[in-house]
């Protein structure tokens, strides 16, 4: 039996503003119609993408919703490639051999406007948890494993371009629509096709879910690194030789301690040590020992400071004997807010505002995780903007993710609308 779902919300925000002119505009009577026509639509994507596991070391669940996303973009027009980012992978010591594939979608316009719209497949958990958790709607929310933290932007992007069809709209140059697998485990294969790209747009809307507390735009996030260091001395007993020893814990200790006080509050750069292991008997001397930091940092530039701080810090060891390694890894790179950016959000302010009648906020200071947003941006002046995607909560729970339904309309009417401006050169933002 075909379900329900309640639009009424929106609908009636429609009537309202036809009334009301004063308060706020009405909305682009067929832009609504078709966000309200595409709402079932949309659900019954979500419910196809969440019933396949996709974990970002799945390869087998990736290859299967991929190949899923890219039969969707192919139906609606677009010009589908399904590519191997293995190759060109900055290699992390967590990174897969194998890399989950990329989803390129590309539809061609009659416009000069290049456009960029991004999302992920690729969840954080494990085989076997769906059938504990299979996709269900219970009164306003839909649930399901990665269905905020990603899939419902996959679904968001796909109808976005289905309302654009059926709109016969392609103002646009090349719309570009993006689906990487690796998002979950900092974008290895990924980064370097994303930022290629966000080079190459004139505007990139991310999808990642927004907050059902706050219903906002991102405009910054935090760029993520790790420090790791190994030390390698040499075990003897510790009982009736110790001094044939080298104390790879000593070393490490010393080690922690000279790089303890480089966080830096008035940047907002952090650098915590969080984990560290050594020896592997209380009477050895330990001949090897390891430890990890955590580095938060809001500014690019950043990275090559405290890069360069840690490496210079390390040359001073405690036990010349020991031998002492440190990596530096850049997991992610922060979403810097910039005036594009900013103007660009203003825009979708403005038509939440005046065409919904709803607030919508946009946040330039970095809050959240990484974002691929980050990565796009790196090489562009042109507005990057995350969190186009549906109101969720619950991301990385594995028990109580899910997506608001009363944000479907909305979200689908914003990114359509903003296609549609961005093609005809309307948000200030644009290059």
């Amino acid at each position: 039996m075909p379900m329900k779902f309640p639009h009424r919300q929106f609908l009636l925000a429609a009537v309202c503003a036809a009334y009301l002119g004063t308060a706020f505009a009405a909305p682009d009577a067929r832009v609504a119609s078709l966000a309200a026509k595409e709402k079932p639509a949309l659900l019954d994507t979500l419910k196809e993408l969440v019933s396949i596991e996709s974990g970002s070391r799945d390869l087998e669940g990736l290859e299967k919703i991929s190949d899923l996303i890219a039969a969707k973009f192919k139906a609606l027009g677009g010009q589908v490639e399904l590519i191997d980012p293995s190759a060109e992978a900055y290699r992390m010591e967590d990174t897969p051999e194998k890399i989950g594939r990329v989803m390129r979608a590309t539809f061609k316009g009659t416009g000069t406007k290049k456009i960029m719209l991004i999302a992920h497949m690729d969840t954080v958990y494990t085989v076997g948890m769906l059938n504990k958790q299979p996709f269900r709607i219970e009164g306003d929310k839909a649930y399901g494993l990665g269905i905020s933290d990603d899939k419902q932007g996959i679904a968001v992007i796909a109808h976005t371009v289905a309302m654009l069809q059926a709109l016969k709209f392609n103002e646009y140059g090349t719309l570009t629509v993006l689906i990487n697998g690796d998002e979950e485990i900092s974008s290895p294969g990924s980064r370097a096709l994303l930022t290629r790209l966000g080079g190459e747009h004139d505007a990139v809307m991310s999808f990642e879910g927004a907050s059902i507390k706050d219903d906002k735009l991102s405009l910054a996030t935090a760029g993520i690194a790790s420090v790791t260091l190994n030390v390698s001395g040499k075990a003897s007993h510790a009982g009736s030789a110790p001094e044939l020893g080298v104390n790879a814990l000593y070393e490490l200790s010393h080690q922690i301690l000279q790089m303890r006080d480089l966080s830096d509050p008035a940047t907002g750069l952090k650098m915590n040590w969080t984990i560290s292991k050594s020896g592997s008997n209380r009477n050895v001397i330990p001949a090897a020992a390891t430890a990890g930091a955590d580095v938060r940092v809001l500014k690019v530039a950043d990275y090559d400071r405290i890069e360069q701080q840690v490496n210079e810090r390390v040359k001073k060891q405690l036990i010349p004997e020991a031998k002492v390694e440190l990596k530096f890894e850049r997991r992610r790179p922060p979403l810097e807010a910039t005036p594009a950016s900013i103007a660009f959000a203003k825009h979708a302010q403005q038509i939440y505002k005046d065409e919904l009648g709803r607030p919508l906020g946009a946040d330039d200071k970095a809050a959240g995780g990484g974002t691929d947003a980050a990565f796009a941006s790196l090489k562009t002046k042109a507005p990057v903007v995350e969190r186009f995607g549906l109101q969720g909560f619950g991301a990385h729970s594995a028990d109580a993710e899910y997506v608001l339904l009363d944000s479907i309309e909305p979200r689908l009417y914003l990114a359509t609308r903003m296609v549609m401006d961005i093609a005809r050169g309307k948000t200030t933002g644009g290059n």
